[in-house]
């Protein structure tokens, strides 16, 4: 299959926001956005490599990865999905834009796995790691590219105590896809996703974030960063409102893995957006109409 024979499409890779895993749950985020011919995976937490896969991506194939922040539920992933794709037979040089530490993490990964690297090259006859992957930073505007086919551009959003964190808007002639990346109620956020067909938020329930915090041992050092850092899912469905968008997809979920918490109590939480909701799970795809 060639690039033009992709279809547009978003699929949710990892669902939920925060690191942990527990038994039978979701993962943390990770998404795939097919756009215009090229495969972009958007964030890389943990189980990023086995959602590509399951998506019926050929991992040799990757294109573009963008890092919208470096907490590890978005980069804990990237240096083994790097490295796993390069042993399936990655031979074209990969572009990964996100945040100045993202330099620090690519040179990190690279010397903790230098022994394997090196002897691969010479054991088994693959190019050099070190030479198929580009790093690129993220700044706020237009995302440069080798064409215009893509437009690209990223914002600032407030993710406190992190600083450089990036909402993301893919787009095409007659379709676009914005992610909000991690971030507190941003109402700049609804400007930038004017009229996009299809607004990526975070999002979480006042009821969840109390749940979560009785149940964790930093329980209010936590609900401070949750409250300040995060979105609430009313807030989210007045960034979309705002933002004009055709469809809502609730992401990075808190709480996402907690029993007692369905699907109607999201869809009643954004009932202020006018267009569709839908919230999102493992494995979620909406191809494009």
């Amino acid at each position: 299959m060639s690039k033009s024979d992709f279809p547009d499409r978003l699929v949710i890779l990892g669902s939920k926001g925060g690191p942990a895993i527990r038994p039978g749950g979701p993962s943390p985020t990770s998404s795939l956005i097919d756009i215009g011919g090229r495969r972009c995976v958007v964030d890389c937490g943990l189980g990023v490599t086995r959602g590509l896969i399951d998506a019926g991506v050929v991992l040799k194939e990757l294109d573009l990865i963008f890092i919208t922040h470096m907490h590890s539920d978005h980069v804990l992933e990237l240096g083994p999905l790097i490295h796993t794709a390069w042993t399936t037979g990655l031979a074209t040089p990969v572009k990964v834009f996100g945040p100045a530490d993202l330099i620090e993490y690519w040179d990190g990964f690279l010397s903790s796995m230098r022994y394997d690297i090196d002897l691969r090259i010479e054991d088994e006859g693959r190019p050099d790691l070190r030479d198929l992957v580009e790093i690129h930073l993220l700044q706020e505007g237009d995302v440069p590219l080798e064409d215009d086919a893509v437009r690209i551009k990223a914002l600032r959003v407030d993710h406190p105590p992190v600083v450089d964190c990036y909402a993301l808007r893919f787009e095409v002639d007659g379709w676009s896809v914005v992610f909000s990346a991690d971030t507190a109620y941003f109402p700049p956020l609804a400007d930038f996703s004017k009229s996009c067909d299809l607004l990526v938020h975070e999002a979480m329930l006042a009821r969840g974030v109390d749940r979560i915090v009785e149940i964790t041992g930093n329980g209010e050092r936590l609900r401070e960063h949750l409250l300040a850092s995060h979105t609430m899912a009313p807030d989210a469905a007045k960034i979309a409102e705002a933002a004009g968008a055709k469809t809502l997809v609730l992401n990075h979920l808190i709480p996402a893995d907690l029993p007692g918490f369905e699907k109607q109590e999201w869809l009643e939480a954004t009932k202020g957006f006018q267009g569709e909701t839908i919230v999102s799970h493992d494995g979620l795809a909406i191809t494009r109409s």
